[in-house]
């Protein structure tokens, strides 16, 4: 049967100051009244009951995941991380919970801070995936984006033959990854036609995750079944604290997906639908309508001249603008970003540096 494993314990800082340490990204609403994460959990509820959803967070916020999952997912099937290592040992402990509750699973793996639609194809594609994890079971199967224009912010798969169809959806061998290539890279992919974004999405058997850790991360899957052997008895808050701290920090694609591409055994589905990682304050205007002069505005503004720009604010906070463009400004609670579309990439900077200055209390 098919299984959901939900990733939600990033930091979402790119979305300062409104994603802040105590309520990051993905526990906002960014479009409709659901948070990404219950709109993630909303998606695949058709397929895959709350009792066969797993939704991995930070140990920080595992009360609010809770609170907004009410309903839908059982509270023992959120785990709050003590510590971030990352998402390989995020994957592989997903992975072994599952496999102790039905050795014969097949998982989908998905960050809770993607917008997807429309929504039934993605449900067409996660259908296909399971169908190609039973055809495929020694096999990891990755979905692929196709690129609208030539980012350098996402990493890229490499599609070579053809390998099946299900549900009218195709897959591939997948030849290789690319993470964030120079803009020059990424016109090539683009142009080439060959190469799709890395959406971040998974589906697989657990034998086949487990078994490529074993290979390429024995260290790190020793630690991970210490973990998973004591869940559920009283030693298992203690081991998870103990034990987590000692796995290897490093992402999934660096610890299995990269190698696994190179020796055939990963397969790229291509995704039927629209996908955004809404990794940015631009993403907005993806999302929402702009006004005459072309600004995206949430919350209360008043501006003369001005165009081009991204506004954010809080419902009783006026913002006023005044022959500009091309700005983002995003006010919440009691911090504002100011910066130019160019520059709103960059908000790790301002981050590192409120952090190094004694400004803390404003993350």
């Amino acid at each position: 049967m098919l299984h959901a494993m939900v990733m939600a314990g990033g930091g979402g800082t790119r979305f300062w100051p409104r994603s802040r340490q105590v309520r990051p990204k993905q526990f906002l609403s960014f479009s409709g009244d659901r948070t990404l994460l219950q709109g993630t959990v909303d998606r695949i509820a058709a397929q895959v009951p709350g009792e066969r959803t797993w939704v991995l967070t930070s140990e920080q916020h595992r009360a609010e995941a809770v609170e907004q999952l009410k309903g839908m997912v059982p509270s023992e099937h959120v785990v709050g991380e003590p510590m971030g290592r990352d998402t390989a040992p995020c994957v592989a402990l997903g992975a072994a919970l599952i496999a102790k509750a039905d050795s014969d699973a097949t998982i989908m793996v998905m960050p809770a801070d993607h917008l997807i639609e429309p929504e039934q194809e993605f449900r067409r594609a996660a259908h296909a995936a399971e169908q190609f994890a039973n055809d495929f079971p020694d096999s990891l199967l990755t979905f692929g984006i196709v690129p609208t224009f030539p980012s350098t912010g996402y990493g890229y798969i490499h599609r070579g033959d053809r390998a099946g169809t299900r549900q009218g959806v195709t897959i591939s061998k997948a030849l290789g990854f690319e993470e964030k290539p120079a803009m020059s890279r990424a016109e090539e992919f683009l142009a080439s036609g060959d190469y799709f974004w890395n959406s971040g999405i998974f589906v697989w058997k657990p034998t086949a995750i487990l078994g490529q850790l074993e290979k390429r991360k024995p260290a790190l899957l020793a630690t991970i079944n210490k973990i998973a052997a004591a869940w559920g008895t009283e030693r298992s808050t203690d081991v998870f604290r103990t034990e987590y701290a000692n796995a290897e920090k490093i992402s999934i694609d660096f610890a299995v997906m990269q190698d696994a591409a190179t020796e055939g055994k990963v397969l790229v589905m291509h995704a039927p639908y629209k996908w955004d990682d809404v990794g940015s304050w631009l993403a907005l205007e993806r999302h929402n309508p702009q006004d005459a002069s072309g600004n995206t505005v949430q919350g209360l503004h008043c501006g003369v001249k001005t165009s081009n720009c991204v506004i954010v604010s809080d419902p009783t906070h006026l913002i006023a603008t005044l022959g500009v463009e091309n700005l983002v400004i995003v006010q919440c609670g009691n911090a504002t970003l100011v910066t130019t579309r160019k520059g709103e990439a960059d908000v790790k900077d301002i981050i590192a540096k409120m952090k190094s200055g004694g400004l803390g209390q404003f993350l």
